[in-house]
């Protein structure tokens, strides 16, 4: 990574912040923790918005909104870290996981679960070639108007977050909690 985040004796104020955050939860600050340090408002406005997405739709349905996106672009950083939290939530256990980060759509999900994801992983993949059909597949399985735009922000702020750690080259770290049999999964849509 050629951008010099502050480093962890340097930090001051809510980059400190930011490093205490993972240190607390994890013993280590992640590269894509320095790498937005670098500017902090943009990273806590980031937290922001997830924060605004999440209460319509869910964690279950965030989680699988941003690991589809991730899927489709594919984001390392964000498959590894997506697939803790959401293994650390209960919104998966460990063999439904793989299963999901395998192939979704022989996962055992919810037709509504894999509709979501399908959604997803279509604005990393094809946004421009959207239509109203794809929005109507989300509707058919019951989500309403905000949960749609919703599903959308959380599938478009995770390419956002994703791409612009993929465009500074920002080390993938090893994921605490994960084993690698399902880091391995996860990481599946790198390989395809």
């Amino acid at each position: 990574m050629i951008v010099r985040p502050p480093s962890e004796t340097e930090a001051e104020g809510v980059v400190a912040e930011l490093y205490a955050e993972d240190l607390s939860d994890d013993g280590v600050v992640f590269s894509h923790t320095k790498a937005m340090a670098i500017n902090p408002e943009a990273e806590r406005a980031f937290e922001a918005l997830i924060g605004a997405i999440v209460p319509s739709i869910g964690l279950r349905v965030y989680e699988l909104a941003t690991l589809g996106a991730a899927r489709g672009i594919p984001s390392p950083h964000c498959l590894l870290a997506h697939g803790r939290k959401a293994l650390r939530a209960g919104v998966f256990d460990e063999a439904q996981l793989e299963r999901v980060a395998v192939d979704y759509g022989d996962a055992g999900l919810s037709e509504a679960d894999a509709a979501v994801m399908r959604f997803a992983e279509r604005v990393s993949t094809d946004a421009a070639g959207m239509t109203d059909a794809d929005s109507q597949a989300l509707r058919d399985q019951g989500f309403s108007d905000r949960q749609i735009v919703d599903i959308a922000l959380a599938a478009a702020a995770r390419n956002y977050y994703s791409r612009a750690l993929r465009a500074l080259a920002v080390p993938v770290d090893r994921m605490p909690g994960l084993s690698a049999r399902l880091s391995t999964a996860l990481l599946t849509p790198m390989r395809d």
